[in-house]
């Protein structure tokens, strides 16, 4: 993990950034950056998340390491917490009212968040649907 980390960092200062952190969690995979530059917008951190994510995923391919995640600004971290949180609304929401709730659209990993999330909740079940817009739906358990 330490080669994957002094190669995102060499990344990351060849894109131009002078102020930043790359820290590695090796049990859970996780690489963060923290940069401290106005460059990095809210508004575009999850396009910059995601394609880092790529590129940091082919480097430890590369080094045969396994899959990575990536995190910037603690962005990642956040939406999970987000993510969860809703999830556990649309539960309580599916069992009281006894109807199913349909979640956002979401990408895999956040739908595996999901699903994960709730996979020990005896009173509903989830349940990805969708072609192309992929979302989950939590449905409440008759009993």
């Amino acid at each position: 993990m330490e080669k994957l980390k002094e190669k995102i960092e060499s990344l990351v200062r060849l894109m131009g950034f002078g102020d930043f952190r790359v820290e590695c969690e090796e049990n859970s995979r996780r690489v963060s950056l923290h940069i401290n530059d106005g460059i990095v917008s809210e508004e575009i951190l999850p396009a910059f998340v995601l394609n880092l994510e790529r590129v940091a995923r082919l480097i430890a391919k590369h080094l045969d390491e396994g899959p990575v995640v990536v995190d910037i600004n603690n962005y990642r971290r956040e939406r999970e917490g987000l993510i969860i949180k809703l999830a556990r609304a649309a539960a309580r929401k599916a069992a009281t009212t006894g109807e199913a709730v349909a979640l956002p659209i979401m990408n895999a990993y956040e739908r595996r968040l999901v699903h994960t999330e709730l996979s020990m909740r005896p009173d509903v079940l989830t349940e990805s649907t969708g072609e192309t817009d992929r979302h989950v739906v939590v449905k409440p358990i008759e009993g």
